[in-house]
């Protein structure tokens, strides 16, 4: 399938390893330039050198952290004009609730809310000038079914959501269109470093934490980032004119809601 965007200028944030890679390769393989981001430039350099030679596409790279004032200006000066923007960043840490406090609310409102909203507000501008634009959000299954020790994802995330739900009617009349993506268990590195805190938690094996999540997702596994990557190229498409300030959940079956 030809999803129409092949010469177009995307920037995808938090795109070295896992479900960001996943995206940015899949932008790639549909001809798309890539800005590409992330606070390690080892593993930034090394992901950019496989898709240019993958793929033959043109990749920038801005080594920063996007949640830093400073950081963000780098970005957003090195991408110029984008069509299509994922935002993405890592989850704040689990804990309980009689953990966390107000620094660690604010830490957690900067990375996974203020940071897509400065982002989304830096860049949209420009594509509703020109009249295409393609926003991809990447959440979590936490902002329709929360998960208890993810805490400070679910308020952040969820504040996000509801962000993203009114401006994406807004914007949506000028060719610009807004959804989130919202992953559940994937093998990614994130997903393994829950699975230690749990088992440090527990006593239990990491093995068996795993298995017993396995056990819990109808599709029988985690997902993977090719997958999540070729959903959420399908969502920057010619084809995704339609969808507007949706949610789409990708947790292979895991969350039981009707709706």
């Amino acid at each position: 399938m030809d999803l129409g965007i092949s010469g177009k200028r995307a920037l995808v944030c938090a795109s070295s390893k896992g479900l960001g890679l996943g995206c940015a390769r899949a932008l790639a393989e549909a001809g798309v330039d890539l800005v590409m981001n992330a606070r390690g430039s080892e593993a930034l350099e090394r992901a950019a050198a496989g898709i240019r030679q993958d793929f033959g596409v043109s990749v920038t790279t801005v080594a920063a952290d996007v949640t830093s004032d400073d950081g963000r200006a780098a970005l957003l000066k090195a991408a110029g004009e984008v069509d299509i923007l994922v935002t993405n960043a890592g989850g704040p840490p689990p804990g309980m609730w009689t953990d966390w406090d107000r620094e660690d609310f604010i830490k957690a409102l900067d990375a996974n809310m203020l940071t897509p909203i400065a982002l989304i507000k830096a860049l949209v501008p420009g594509m509703m000038d020109r009249g295409w634009g393609r926003v991809v959000n990447i959440t979590s299954v936490s902002v329709k079914a929360p998960i208890a020790v993810l805490g400070l994802s679910n308020a952040a995330r969820t504040g996000l959501t509801g962000y993203v739900a009114g401006t994406s009617r807004q914007v949506a009349a000028k060719g610009v269109i807004m959804n989130n993506l919202l992953p559940g268990l994937h093998a990614t590195d994130r997903t393994v470093s829950l699975d230690k805190a749990a088992s440090e938690a527990s006593g239990k094996p990491a093995a068996e934490i795993r298995a017993a999540k396995v056990a819990a997702i109808p599709a029988g596994r985690y997902g993977t980032a090719e997958e999540f990557g070729a959903t959420c190229a399908f969502m920057c498409s010619q084809f995704a004119g339609f969808m507007v300030g949706q949610n789409i959940l990708l947790d292979g079956g895991a969350t039981t809601t009707t709706m």
